[in-house]
Formats: structure tokens, sequence, C-alpha cells
């Protein structure tokens, strides 16, 4: 534990009252080791951007109190608008961009390695977790994992027959008996990667054939069940049963699993991706060294739990994973909470800026076809 205080015998209540809406109030324990900032590292405001409902209430109070510390935490709603507002010129000391924008900031010289002397709660995570990393940052020089999960479809199983969804997968969204029954997750890379695996091909490729047939396929897809193109409004539709099926990422469909038992998650046998959010430090930061601390900080076993617990992703923390998993746990059965690992059709998505051009093109037009 990195924290300085007895964590097993204080953080239910102190996170409790945080939860509350206390908003920094909670009172720290007697024995917490508190730090001085800008005495320890010269500096006591540190920029974070992540992305929006991605962390618990508490838990920027918390870093705050313990380090005697400012952090200005800003959100985001999509990876490229965070590396737009960088090459804008705007500074910031952590950010939490998904794994392909990683791999372009890395390519492009535009992060600074994590200093792992600092990162001590980094041993917790699973293996197999920092395995997906290693496809993008092969000495894990830079990134620190935050959550991870899948893309996959959620169903309301007292309507869609599970042998069927699961024989079908990704060619079910060309079914046409759940025409306007359908909520299809408005993101290019998403739906593209869904006909190109629908398809039986990489969802990396940039072959223009390939790409053109997964353009076909979402034409057909649009005409077939006419989707629903949707971002989060996906979460409180399938909450209320307002469709029948939704592709949905890992963590928001175990919030809709726990809260509308009517709901199942499928992650299809044609593949699917597999994804890594992670926290990692840009060149320009102006306080590295408070910037590992919170990292470290984030990667805690109680603060990683209170995290996951809030948001319904996945924590990379073995112990977490496990707990939250677990009998006793907030995502006990929930089969969204525990992403498919290993299974050699499932794909990280790689940063490819000749492909990218080419699917945001094309996908305008699939849009375009539905309206």
């Amino acid at each position: 534990m990195s924290l300085h205080l007895n964590w097993k015998a204080v953080s239910a209540s102190l996170l409790a009252a945080a939860m509350l809406g206390a908003c920094g109030g909670a009172e720290i324990p007697e024995d917490a080791v508190i730090i001085d900032a800008q005495k320890e590292y010269g500096c006591s405001t540190i920029n974070v951007y992540n992305a929006g409902e991605y962390i618990a209430d508490e838990t920027v109070p918390l870093f705050e109190k313990l380090y005697t510390a400012h952090v200005n935490y800003v959100t985001f709603d999509s990876n490229e608008m965070l590396y737009t507002r960088l090459l804008g010129g705007s500074q910031y000391d952590v950010l939490v961009p998904s794994d392909y924008m990683i791999e372009r900031l890395m390519n492009e010289e535009m992060l600074q390695p994590l200093d792992k002397s600092v990162l001590t709660n980094y041993e917790g995570i699973d293996p197999a977790v920092l395995d997906m990393v290693r496809v993008f940052d092969p000495d894990l020089t830079y990134t620190a994992p935050y959550f991870y999960g899948s893309v996959g479809l959620v169903y309301n199983n007292q309507v869609v027959d599970e042998a069927e969804i699961r024989e079908k997968g990704w060619n079910i969204l060309h079914d046409p008996k759940y025409k306007g029954r359908v909520y299809a997750y408005d993101s290019q890379r998403d739906m593209f990667m869904i006909a190109l695996k629908a398809l039986g091909y990489s969802m990396n490729t940039d072959d223009p054939k390939e790409i053109q047939e997964a353009y076909n396929w979402l034409l057909e897809m649009n005409e077939l069940i006419e989707p629903a193109y949707m971002t989060d409004e996906v979460i409180d539709g399938m909450v209320n049963n307002e469709m029948d099926i939704a592709i949905m990422y890992s963590g928001d469909a175990a919030y809709v699993i726990a809260e509308n038992y009517d709901m199942s998650y499928i992650e299809p046998e044609q593949g699917t991706n597999v994804w890594v959010d992670a926290m990692v430090i840009p060149a320009n930061s102006a306080c590295p060294a408070l910037a590992n601390q919170f990292i470290n900080f984030m990667m805690d076993e109680d603060v990683s739990y209170a995290n996951s617990e809030y948001v319904g992703y996945t924590s990379p923390i073995t112990t977490v994973r496990d707990a939250l998993a677990g009998e006793e746990g907030e995502y006990f059965e929930n089969m969204a909470y525990l992403p498919r690992s290993g299974y050699e059709k499932d794909e990280i998505f790689r940063f490819n800026a000749k492909m990218t051009k080419q699917l945001n093109e094309l996908y305008t037009k699939v849009k375009m076809s539905i309206s």
C-alpha cells in the first residue's frame, strides 16, 4: 500500500462519508501520514484529464487531503477531443486515454516515461492486463492501466433467445425480426469493428476490399433492422427495456445488468475489441513528480475498488477485480464485469492514420443511410 494509513480499518467509513456528499469533508485517520506536496515535489497542483463519469466521487478529494494538493479535474468526451486539446497546447499532468490513442501519443513523442520507482502499486496489476498493454507499449514505459473491458451485446433475455444470439453473434444485427429494436453504438471504430469481425476479418485491417465489405455489411444492417445510433443514452434505454439488443461497452453493460435482471451480455465468438484505458503523463507536464504519485494512488487497492464499484468497469488490480466479482462483491455473477481473456479472435485497436481517415469518410455515409 502506498497511502501510509491503515486502509483496511478506515477505508469503509472514510469512503462512505465522502460518497454521502462530504466532497472532501471526510476526516483523515489519525495514523495517516499527510504529505506536503509543495515541499516534497516542488508543486502542489496537477491537471488531470479523464473521461466523464469515470471516477468515484470521493477519490479526488481524498488525494487532495493526503497530499495537501489541488487537482484540476477535467473530463473529455472522446480520445479525439483529448488529442485535439493536446495539439492546441493545453497542459495536463495526467491523461487517461485508450490504448490506440496512447500508441499515437507515444509515436508522436507526446508522453514521458513513468517513474516506476514511485509506482509501488503497479505490482498488483493482473499480468494478463499487462500483456494487453504490451501490444502497444512493449516495455510498459508509459502506461499504467486504469480500467479494461470489451465490446459486446446486451440483450433482453426475456425476448431474445440465448442460444440464438450465441449462435449468430454479430450477425443477429442482420435479423429483420429485431427491426427497430436495436441500439447501435455511435462510433465508427466500434461499428466497423463489428462488421469486420462478422465477416471474419481483423478489426485492424487496412485492406480496402475488406473495409468496403464491412461498409456494405453496415449498410445492410441499417436496411434490415433500422438501429437507433446512440452513445450514453443506451444505458438508461436498456435499463428501462426500451430495446431488445444493444451494442455496449462491458462496464456500461455491467451497470445495466445490475439494474435490470432481464438483461444479459455476450462477447460474440467471431471476436471483439478488448481494450485498456490507462494513465499516462504528457511530455509537457508541469508537475510530473506529483503526477506519478497520483497515478500510484489511483492503483491503490481501496481507491481502485471504490472507482471500479462506482463506474462498473473492471479494475486491472487482481485483488480488486476478484473481490468485486466475488460472492460479496457488487458484481457477483454479473457476466459483463469479467471480460473474456486470452481469446485468439479478440483484438486491441492499433492506431493507423490511413485506416482512420478511410473509416471516418465511410462512417458518415453509413449514418446518412439511416436518416
